[in-house]
């Protein structure tokens, strides 16, 4: 067949996962043509994400290259990709996820403070929440941009740390210190790649059936199940992480945060999985009900 098109933000990590997805081809004998797009979220650096109002703001430029055939599918972080896909627009297909945890990294004369005294930069509503529940002090900065682009930022300005995702450090195999922080959860299927492709596409749908890695998308189907029953649309503090060992139990932890950090709802269960339950949903009303409706009014007056 002729070769496929593989539509991808033009960002380093971008670049690197749109490469990943083609050796998974190349392995079944396809070739590949990686088609670089811009993307509305690359070109504003200066405001942080939830204020500019856009859903899918890291997606939608791929979108519109798929709906019109200009690529065949297109990769992506699937924490990236809004809960509620256009029409005739899918994921095919997620890799095995590799590295889902945050990560601090701090400059270079701000290694001996101690957390709580940290000046943090994050743009994430996510991380702020979280970092505020153990360190409601903290004073934060906005920040935007690639991984690189922040490490430049963070040597440059006038704060101490920032956080990203072990992924993006570990795949683009950069040489930089960093720490573990078991006080966050993780975006909801942080550290995924995904293939979204076109719903009426028979062909890209079965060739990536043999690409798919099942476990993954059990959980990141939790995951996102889960955030879509919270949100509503909404940008929150909200995080969710699953596991599935091979007797098919499931851990997953989960919470949502107000702004400042100091009301969290968290939950921690295990489960037998089965394929007709929406495990997702179920745990997130569980936190609605648990106060968690109001919370959410609440998040949604003060953005």
């Amino acid at each position: 067949m002729r070769s496929i098109k593989i539509g991808t933000r033009n960002s380093p990590l971008a670049m690197w996962q749109a490469r990943e997805v083609a050796r998974n081809l190349q392995n079944l004998n396809y070739t590949t043509d990686i088609v670089p797009v811009l993307a509305t979220g690359d070109k504003n650096l200066t405001q942080p994400l939830y204020k500019l109002g856009i859903t899918g703001i890291f997606t939608k430029d791929l979108d519109l290259a798929l709906l019109n055939n200009e690529i065949d599918i297109a990769v992506h972080s699937l924490k990236d990709i809004p809960t509620e896909l256009p029409e005739n627009i899918e994921i095919i297909a997620v890799l095995e996820r590799d590295y889902p945890q945050d990560v601090l990294v701090r400059k270079k004369d701000a290694q001996n403070l101690e957390l709580h005294d940290l000046k943090i930069a994050t743009s994430s509503l996510r991380r702020r929440a979280f970092w505020c529940k153990e360190f409601p002090d903290t004073q934060f900065s906005d920040i935007r941009g690639n991984v690189q682009t922040r490490l430049n930022k963070l040597e440059e300005n006038d704060f101490d740390a920032t956080m990203f995702s072990l992924a993006a450090i570990e795949r683009m195999g950069l040489d930089v210190h960093y720490e573990h922080l078991p006080i966050m959860i993780s975006a909801p299927a942080q550290g995924v790649v995904a293939i979204c492709g076109r719903s009426d596409n028979a062909e890209m749908k079965e060739i990536f059936s043999h690409i798919n890695h099942k476990p993954t998308q059990i959980c990141v189907e939790i995951e996102r199940n889960f955030l879509n029953t919270l949100e509503g649309g909404c940008t929150a503090p909200i995080g969710a992480f699953a596991e599935i060992n091979e007797r098919n139990e499931v851990r997953f932890i989960g919470r949502l945060c107000s702004l400042d950090g100091k009301n969290c709802i968290e939950t921690d269960e295990i489960f037998e999985w089965n394929e007709h339950e929406n495990f997702g949903k179920t745990l997130a009303q569980k936190v609605l009900e648990n106060g968690g409706r109001e919370l959410m009014h609440q998040i949604k007056s003060e953005i």
